[in-house]
């Protein structure tokens, strides 16, 4: 039943009590995945014993990281789940993305490289469906826009030149980097993204924008095309 439940027992909340202190003391490495998760959902739902939800959720969206980044919809349709302690999951991922996202505002992306694959693996690796993202840099090679062009399904997103050059064009953009997931986890490059990896980096070429790279995404690491020789 979402959200709701009997009150917690006496060792159910001496528990509780016993991973806020290993959190505060030892940080989140003093917590298993299933416990952070656990306490995490306590805080939504304090008159429950969270543990066996957050097990069956790790066990359903496959770790850790699928569940944060988990669609509202899909948690919300889980067993014992329900709109608060959905947006429990969501406020943690949005946390996390914040921090990742912050040096790779701040600083040049090119020369900021790591950072700038943190935030895109923690934002796009366990996604269920193939996104295509384009990254707008200006002359100083700093994020002037970071823009979702297309969702597809669990293995096809569709990626036009007309329309990535054009939004370059509208934003004046210097420079853009290609990124897209691939949902079955491997970074492979398909021969669909290296053709149209070089068909835009041409197109922008005429127009003085440079494709600096395409970056896939995947739970087993990422290819970026241009160390590849494929651009």
């Amino acid at each position: 039943m979402p959200d709701t439940a009997p009150a917690s027992s006496p060792d159910a909340t001496g528990h509780r009590a016993r991973l806020r202190q290993r959190l505060l003391i030892g940080g989140g490495e003093a917590l298993l995945d299933h416990e952070l998760i656990e306490y995490l959902l306590a805080l939504a739902i304090p008159r429950r014993d969270t543990k066996p939800l957050a097990k069956a959720l790790l066990a359903e969206f496959g770790g850790i990281g699928g569940l944060l980044t988990a669609d509202a919809d899909a948690l919300m349709r889980f067993p014992g789940m329900g709109e608060t302690s959905a947006a429990a999951i969501r406020i943690a991922q949005a946390a996390a993305l914040r921090l990742v996202h912050a040096p790779v505002a701040d600083r040049p992306v090119l020369s900021n490289w790591q950072a700038l694959l943190d935030y895109l693996r923690a934002d796009m690796a366990h996604h269920p469906i193939e996104r295509v993202r384009v990254l707008h840099l200006n002359s100083r090679n700093m994020l002037i826009r970071d823009e979702l062009m297309h969702e597809g399904s669990v293995d096809q997103a569709a990626i036009y030149v007309r329309e990535v050059i054009r939004r370059a064009i509208e934003l004046g953009s210097a420079a853009i980097i290609l990124v897209h997931n691939h949902p079955s986890g491997d970074p492979t490059p398909s021969r669909a993204d290296i053709d149209i990896t070089r068909a835009i980096a041409d197109a922008g070429s005429k127009l003085g924008i440079v494709l600096h790279d395409h970056l896939v995404i995947g739970t087993q690491g990422h290819v970026s095309l241009r160390a590849q020789g494929l651009i």
